[in-house]
């Protein structure tokens, strides 16, 4: 999970699909990162790790960090919140396999769309990205699952 600060957005994503990945029974490794080196190390915002308490999800032990280039051989997925970290995240990749694993995370819900996910850091609005994201991890869950 990947947007620019790795507090907000990105945290989230991780608390949700973590959830979502123990019900079921699955065995992921979920992690996030930011784009950014902004908020190296601290923990998410206070709203994120509130709105995530609300549904019984604990992200207040996750640390911002950067994404490395690392990351695109370590991982099988990659998925972005918005257009920028995607394009930022694109240049890390050395091939098309790793350029393969990156992808807008919205496009689990709005296939082909492109849409993104708001970073509520300056504006609120995270009950709708809350929203937003629950509703994309089910949709990788099940396009994942399914294809597997």
């Amino acid at each position: 999970m990947v947007c620019l600060g790795n507090i907000c957005r990105s945290p989230l994503a991780q608390g949700i699909l973590e959830q979502k990945v123990r019900s079921k029974g699955l065995d992921w490794e979920v992690d996030s990162a930011g784009t950014g080196r902004y908020h190296v190390g601290h923990g998410p915002d206070q709203r994120s790790i509130d709105k995530a308490m609300e549904y019984g999800i604990n992200i207040s032990n996750q640390r911002a960090r950067q994404i490395e280039v690392e990351d695109l051989d370590r991982f099988d997925l990659i998925l972005t919140m918005d257009t920028s970290n995607y394009q930022n995240v694109m240049s890390l990749a050395k091939d098309k396999s790793q350029e393969d694993k990156i992808k807008l995370i919205l496009n689990y819900v709005y296939p082909e769309r492109n849409m993104v996910v708001p970073d509520p850091y300056y504006d609120g609005g995270f009950q709708k990205v809350y929203d937003l994201l629950d509703e994309a991890m089910d949709g990788l869950i099940n396009v994942t699952t399914v294809s597997a």
